[in-house]
């Protein structure tokens, strides 16, 4: 490894499961020399195995809602405690939609769900770095990362309000990151990775002809899980200091491409 994160401590939020990004991320941070505190909803921490992870990365967890204001004051404090001093980075890998679990048509939203997924997704990003902000939590040139999908660009059926969640969520990037930047020089960006089979992913419907239309459409194929932490961690890291407000597009080239061959072939069958 390349101790690119030596001396650099930070908060992963969304931890599930070794399938999950936060999870890979979580060992590629170990790995480079970072420390960090990780956090998921109190529910979420059941479903998972957190424990694990913290286990072998010698972290402790600090349960909280992402949503709930107090809940977060509570995690920024005590992470600074834990890690002795401020924050130099943090991912936010949250994402949740109640009319997809509910088998809601995009049409037929019941809207107290869309609120309730939209605040999970979106809403939340904004709430932890106003917390972050308010407490003078970060060093300078500390980064915030969140990952969104490019559904926030391009229209897939199946993606239902996910897709205006992480539209939500890349605005909120790019405007609290101008005021982090000038406020505190804190870089805000995010990670638009390819569809990933994740826990939470493969709840949506079709998940199996995303990833493969994607594979088949991407000149280098579908990212990985550990190819978006390897990613994240060169965010993390004093390499990118000017590197801000961007969403990063980290998808074998499936963002820039307008169809492949191998689509073709199987549209020419």
């Amino acid at each position: 490894m390349y101790n690119l994160l030596k001396g650099k401590k930070g908060i992963i939020f969304g931890a599930l499961d070794e399938n999950s990004i936060a999870w890979k991320t979580a060992e590629r941070v170990h790995e480079e020399g970072g420390t960090f505190v990780l956090t998921n909803a109190p529910i979420a921490m059941r479903m998972g195995q957190i424990k694990a992870l913290a286990e072998k990365t010698g972290s402790e967890i600090v349960p909280a809602d992402a949503t709930n204001l107090d809940d977060l004051q509570n995690l920024v404090e005590k992470s600074m405690e834990i890690l002795g001093g401020k924050i130099d980075f943090v991912l936010h890998s949250i994402g949740m939609s109640v009319n997809v679990r509910k088998g809601k048509h995009y049409t037929e939203q019941n809207y107290d769900f869309t609120t309730k997924g939209w605040d999970v997704s979106a809403v939340s990003f904004h709430k932890v770095m106003q917390t972050l902000h308010k407490n003078d939590a970060m060093n300078e040139w500390g980064s915030i990362v969140a990952l969104t999908y490019m559904a926030a660009q391009r229209t897939f059926p199946d993606y239902n309000d996910m897709a205006d969640n992480k539209a939500y969520l890349e605005s909120i990037a790019r405007s609290f990151g101008y005021f982090y930047g000038k406020d505190k020089k804190v870089r805000v960006n995010t990670i638009s990775q390819s569809p990933t089979p994740t826990t939470a992913g493969q709840g949506v419907k079709g998940f199996d002809g995303f990833i493969a239309y994607a594979d088949m459409m991407s000149p280098l194929g579908n990212a990985s899980a550990a190819e978006c932490a390897d990613y994240t961690i060169t965010l993390f890291s004093d390499l990118t200091k000017k590197v801000t407000m961007q969403n990063l597009y980290h998808d074998g080239g499936f963002s820039n491409t307008g169809v492949s061959n191998e689509v073709m072939e199987k549209f020419m069958k």
